[in-house]
């Protein structure tokens, strides 16, 4: 059938009946538009037909209606064809056009060469001012135009752009008609005319001026380029000034890093909910936590909504938080209650944000307090909004990467995060990797590898959540050290930790290596401890054994523990030893006592070894027998349930205890005792030690009390403060006196030289008129590590340096059980993941200072924080400049030379509204670094006498194949939190179950979208411990009725706030948000 009407279908395209237009009509020599929506990419792909056309005339309409309505918003007059208004409209939509249009070569070309043919005047162009233009119409006259030399016209959807010509992979469908008609034609032109004398002309140097405000324009240097780029990584970062931060109490200093913080925080908290501040301890992390959260009460719909805050914090820090709370009159917001207090908390959405400080604590999810603090942290408020959470700690990190996963799910979901990746996915990778460190026999490579994969945890999540500066990266920093010496703030040199060795007379350290060989017995030899009786689980019958998940595992863990604290014990004191000992010989007794009675009580889930080694064995045989009536995991076995070897195992041990016990009571002196006393006047000269003060710790209250009464002996008895648990609240007030720099001068005493005490000092108070820290134990946990020196390395330390001892172990001691090397790994997962000021274990550690403003791992290469100095001191330097550059578009572009990196090409890309980012270096071989921003700044930095050249020749084609991964990798990330969610067999195990407990006849509409609900936020991984309960009651249900296993699903269902948490599911996130746009880009010839 034959038909003038055609829409872009097969070959039927506008473009096609333009070029068979221009093709059979050679006298054609004039050539009208009138579109509502223009692109030059779309003229581009028709100006090879327009060679032998000399006169084009293009009528664009403009956005009317739009302009009309903006203009009465903001209550000026009518827009009614305004000439300057109509360029300036003309003018934006063209810079939109470009901005928006196909980053290629052929592309710019078209684009250039439109450009050109308006400034030739090849074409004229118009905007019409004030009509709402919807036609589209192309008309085509030879010069000599007449009924006897019509043209032609088409009319109809199609606008001059690709999707309209239908040159487009997948091209719009239009509905066009093509006329010949003298009559049609003239009718056309005279409307065309009409339209025409109304139009306001766009002069060829309009053109040029807006292809200057575009990528296009070629005038940017170097220089301007690296600063484009730092404005567009930093962002608000950079205007925020610091004493916009108003009303601070009397006596709060000003400190322009901590005000840093509030703003840097404040950012974290609204894009994700929640942030972990962990600024090195010692900065006034209280202070800057109760500053954002002054912000937020005031920006969370006061007046008419008065939020609540909810203040989670150890005991020992209450008093602190009471009294600045109070000073920054935020008091009356904040409910404050205590780690173990969380069980009071019964309707979490009264409060509109969570501040926990020490959050460390909560790194471990089989807790029942985390499981408790995140059902708080994730019930929405009154008004079905996420909360905001807080997570204060110096110490996030102790060891494993759980420790941060676990921390993060307080306020995101491990398969639905506002991050661009799925966490629980990361995690796992990251998890594997670190068991198989841990593997290693070399501790130096334990620590590199340690230190490589910690350097990608903290570039993929730790820099979006977290703020952390140490005080190396604030004296490094011009703004900040001149601002601390304005305000007298002196922050003193930690020096590397100094070990102290004593000596073992031959016969002890024959004991000592005997002992070792005792406790450790990898071969189970009947010449050393066999630990029988902690390994029952192991010698149950197989029938027996079932019941417990994993019994031989749990058993060898136990033991290992076991073996681990008696060594401990040893590397503490032999004081402390010996009583350890005399508790394991009672424990092995109370074992035969049950042998003996044929009652045999085990009970994986309770800590024995804890109460044992405390010396409570009385309160854990009651405990035992009160829970053994509730706690289906506590039975009693007779002997009989037990394999051969167990009972003949027990005895032996409890005859092995009792040698060792009779060798070491003939041990009366401990040579490390006697070290100490010798070192004691020297750690409290005065040329290291103004203030002749010190603070010793040590794990173990055996040893505390061992040193306590060995410093009795000494001419310091009377200059020892000890300390324990039981009094330190009485003695709070002489600590303060005596050791805090804060106070006034004129309650400062020095009734005190020395504190003794275990970790309950660790944390929540100031000792810093001490300036020297002495483990006299080592407790090869980093927290507690760095939590001691921290009490001494506080704002107001008035000494020059911090000093820290250590009191090695042998080196048998180590090779034996690799304490050292474990120590080692978790330090060094520190520095590589957070960045701290000094070695703290071993000299053997490697230290960088990165944290949120760096990125390195070493102290002396660049970080973060010089390059945002670097454009804040340009700001102010040069305001103007600035704000040139920060309005420069994006996709600018140049080239330098390089020889390292010739022919490639560094891309920075982003999705839209400033989203993910990524930068990518493409290299001349096609293989494609993923850079981190450090490694973009430094290789974009220069001077502004840099030189700029030519694009080479793959630039084009290398800025689209970035684009290209990052798209891939957004898809991936979106299938990832959508589809191919990370799930454990666990979580596939209680999805099944909740689906089968779905299709129960008895549920009714309202059940079934709870356990919907549930379903979802276990793929979501939003509650660990929903997916534990829901597997732990799909266990016992044998015998049950359904209808009961419904109640007790819907039961522990109920404890959540299973509606989505993350607000935005990233499934339903618009398209174009995702798409990765160019930020810059720079070739290298």
């Amino acid at each position: 059938m034959s038909t003038k009407f055609f829409t872009n279908k097969d070959e039927n395209t506008l473009f096609n009946k333009l070029d068979g237009v221009f093709k059979h009509n050679l006298s054609i020599n004039n050539f009208d538009v009138l579109v509502g929506y223009f692109r030059s990419s779309g003229y581009f792909k028709i100006r090879p037909l327009l060679n032998n056309v000399d006169n084009i005339r293009i009528l664009v309409g403009i956005d009317v209606d739009k302009v009309t309505s903006n203009m009465q918003q903001k209550g000026l007059a009518l827009f009614q064809g305004d000439v300057k208004q109509t360029t300036q409209q003309w003018d934006k939509k063209f810079i939109e056009d470009i901005q928006q249009s196909k980053y290629d070569k052929e592309t710019e070309q078209g684009i250039l060469q439109f450009i050109e043919d308006v400034k030739r005047q090849k074409i004229q162009l118009k905007a019409h001012p004030s009509r709402i233009i919807h036609a589209k119409i192309y008309i085509f006259r030879p010069d000599n135009f007449n009924q006897h030399n019509a043209g032609n016209v088409i009319t109809g959807s199609s606008n001059l752009s690709e999707a309209g010509l239908g040159t487009k992979k997948t091209p719009n469908y239009e509905f066009n008609v093509l006329l010949n008609d003298y009559e049609d034609i003239q009718f056309a032109t005279d409307e065309f005319d009409q339209l025409w004398s109304e139009g306001v002309e766009i002069l060829p140097e309009q053109v040029e001026k807006s292809k200057q405000a575009t990528y296009l324009n070629d005038d940017i240097s170097p220089y301007e380029l690296y600063l484009k780029c730092l404005i567009e990584y930093f962002g608000d970062d950079i205007e925020f000034d610091p004493n916009s931060i108003q009303d601070l109490p009397e006596g709060f200093k000003r400190l322009s890093y901590q005000m840093d913080a509030v703003n840097e925080g404040w950012g974290m908290l609204k894009k994700h909910n929640g942030f972990f501040l962990s600024d090195v301890v010692g900065l006034g992390k209280t202070m800057i936590a109760t500053l954002i959260a002054k912000q937020f009460y005031y920006h969370n719909g006061y007046p008419d909504h008065r939020s609540k805050i909810l203040l989670i914090i150890p005991p020992a820090l209450k008093q602190n938080w009471q009294d600045t709370l109070q000073k920054f009159k935020l008091d009356d917001a904040v409910k404050i209650i205590t780690n173990g207090s969380l069980h009071k908390i019964k309707n979490a959405k009264d409060f509109d944000m969570v501040v926990i400080d020490e959050a460390h604590k909560f790194r471990n999810n089989t807790a029942e307090s985390y499981d408790q603090l995140q059902i708080i942290c994730k019930t929405k408020t009154l008004d079905n909004k996420a909360k905001k959470v807080i997570l204060i700690s110096a110490t996030p990190l102790n060891n494993r990467p759980d420790d941060l996963y676990n921390q993060i799910l307080l306020f995101q979901d491990g398969n639905n995060s506002t991050l661009d990746f799925s966490l629980a996915s990361f995690f796992s990778k990251v998890k594997r990797q670190y068991k198989n460190i841990l593997k290693l026999a070399d501790a130096k490579e334990a620590a590199r590898q340690t230190k490589i994969l910690y350097e990608e945890i903290r570039q993929q999540v730790i820099d979006p959540l977290m703020v952390r500066r140490t005080r190396t990266d604030l004296l490094g920093n011009e703004r900040y050290k001149e601002d601390l010496i304005k305000h007298n703030v002196v922050f003193p040199e930690t020096t590397p930790p100094k070990p102290i060795y004593y000596q073992l007379e031959q016969s002890l350290e024959n004991l000592y290596d005997a002992t070792i060989k005792k406790i450790d017995n990898p071969q189970q030899k009947t010449s050393g401890l066999l630990h029988t009786r902690y390994r029952a689980l192991h010698y149950l019958k197989p029938k027996l054994k079932q019941q417990y998940t994993r019994a031989d595992f749990i058993a060898e863990r136990l033991v290992a523990i076991m073996k681990t604290l008696l060594l401990k014990r040893m590397d503490s004191s032999f004081y402390a030893f010996k009583q350890t000992l005399k508790r394991f010989i009672k424990s092995s007794q109370t074992m035969l006592k049950m042998i003996d009675n044929n009652q045999i009580i085990i009970a994986p889930q309770i800590n024995i070894s804890d109460y044992i080694l405390n010396g409570k064995e009385k309160e854990l045989m009651e405990l035992l027998a009160d829970e053994s009536l509730t706690n289906p995991n506590i039975i009693t076995y007779t002997t009989n349930d037990f394999e051969a070897g167990f009972i003949e195992g027990v005895k032996h041990d409890h005859e092995m205890l009792k040698q060792l016990r009779s060798d070491w009571d003939k041990i009366t002196k401990d040579p490390k005792t006697d070290e100490f006393l010798t070192q004691l006047p020297k750690f409290l000269a005065a040329e290291n030690n103004p203030e002749q003060k010190i603070i010793i710790f040590t794990e173990s209250t055996d040893t505390m009390n061992h040193l306590s009464e060995t410093i009795v002996g000494s001419i310091f008895k009377d200059k020892t403060l000890v300390v324990n648990a039981s009094n330190r609240n009485q003695l709070k007030q002489t600590i303060s006196e005596n050791f805090d720099a804060n106070i006034k001068a004129k309650d400062k005493k020095n009734a005190y030289q020395i504190i003794l005490s275990t970790d309950v000092l660790a944390e929540g108070v100031n000792l810093h008129r001490a300036n020297t820290v002495i483990n006299y134990d080592t407790p090869w946990n980093a927290t507690k590590l760095m939590q001691r020196i921290g009490r001494v390395n506080r704002i107001g330390q008035a000494a020059s340096h911090i000093f820290v001892y250590n009191f090695y172990p042998t080196a048998q001691i180590n090779d034996d059980i690799g304490l050292e090397k474990k120590a080692l790994i978790k330090l060094q997962a520190f520095h590589s993941a957070l960045g701290e000021d000094s070695q703290i274990y071993s000299p053997n550690e490697e230290i960088g200072t990165f944290g949120i403003f760096d990125e390195n791992i070493q102290a002396e290469e660049s970080q973060t924080l010089p390059f945002l100095e670097d454009i804040k001191n340009y700001r102010r330097g040069d305001p103007e400049n600035y704000k040139r550059i920060k309005d420069l578009p994006s996709k600018v572009r140049g080239a330098v030379k390089n020889a390292t990196h010739k022919d490639g090409t560094l891309v920075f890309a982003r999705t839209g509204d400033k989203g993910s980012s990524r930068f990518y270096m493409m290299q001349a071989d096609s293989k494609i670094n993923n850079y981190s921003f450090i490694q973009t700044a430094q290789l974009l930095k220069c001077t502004p006498d840099t030189k700029t050249e030519p694009l080479h020749k793959q630039h084009y084609p290398q800025v689209l194949s970035a684009l290209d991964k990052f798209q891939g990798e957004i898809e991936r990330n979106i299938i990832d939190q959508t589809q191919n969610k990370s799930l454990s067999p666990q979580d596939k195990k209680a999805i099944h179950f909740l689906k089968s407990i779905t299709n129960l006849p008895n549920t009714n509409a309202d059940e079934r979208e709870k356990l919907s609900q549930a379903i979802k936020q276990t793929e979501n991984k939003a509650f660990p411990n929903l997916t534990r309960d829901i597997n732990k009651l799909a266990k016992n249900i044998k015998g049950i009725k359904p209808i009961v296993v419904l109640e007790n699903v819907l039961k522990i269902i109920g404890k959540y706030d299973i509606n989505q948490h993350i607000q935005a599911d990233i499934a339903e996130e618009n398209a174009q948000e995702t798409l990765p746009t160019i930020v810059i880009s720079q070739s290298y010839v």
